[in-house]
């Protein structure tokens, strides 16, 4: 818990510069190929939720790549994060942004038709409780892009504080399988250790 509690706290203080520099640059360039993916899998999303949206560059590019998305919805947990994402979404009527965790999503059942997350997941408290929380939130065949720290190199991270983490391909598909997932494929996206999952509910 207390690292979870680190993690917000550190995005929360990061919010205001997340998106400039290098790691801006490299954020952009995983949200750009995640989108490309995401639309590729899903060409004509309606109802669209991104967990762990971060300052909602990926909903705002999304919302301009697909005029006719009817609900663009974020969460995020920390408040500066959901603060900044808001002010940055205000010209967009379609976009809400609201802090919320991925293990309790304030959404009703069978609410979107895709669900997308980009590098959020590595920090999830619960990775199997807030895949079944994605998987309760999207519709009967809605579809899932999760993109984040995820490469067959990875194994090696694993026994330093990682047990438990999704972060090979093997580990994912278990985990979301386990969450009830189905058509569950794994893509390269970053370099080598930057990867996304696909999946349909």
């Amino acid at each position: 818990m207390v690292s979870y509690q680190r993690d917000v706290g550190e995005f929360d203080q990061r919010a205001r510069d997340y998106d400039q520099g290098w790691r801006g640059g490299m954020h952009e360039e995983i949200v750009q190929r995640t989108l490309g993916l995401a639309l590729s899998f899903a060409p004509s999303p309606r109802r669209v939720l991104d967990v762990g949206c971060g300052t909602g560059r990926l909903l705002r590019e999304l919302g301009r790549l697909v005029p006719g998305a009817e609900e663009l919805q974020g969460v995020d947990p920390a408040p500066s994060m959901v603060e900044v994402a808001a002010r940055e979404s205000a010209g967009d009527p379609r976009i809400h942004i609201r802090q919320g965790f991925a293990e309790d999503l304030p959404f009703d059942d069978g609410t979107f038709d895709l669900l997308v997350t980009s590098t959020s997941f590595d920090h999830w408290r619960d990775q199997s409780g807030g895949l079944r929380e994605c998987r309760r939130v999207l519709e009967p065949g809605g579809r899932l892009v999760l993109c984040d720290v995820l490469g067959p190199l990875l194994w090696f991270t694993l026994p330093f504080g990682c047990r438990g983490r999704a972060r090979t391909p093997a580990r994912a598909r278990r985990l979301l399988a386990a969450a009830g997932f189905s058509d569950i494929d794994l893509h390269p996206v970053y370099a080598s250790i930057i990867g996304a999952a696909t999946a349909r509910r």
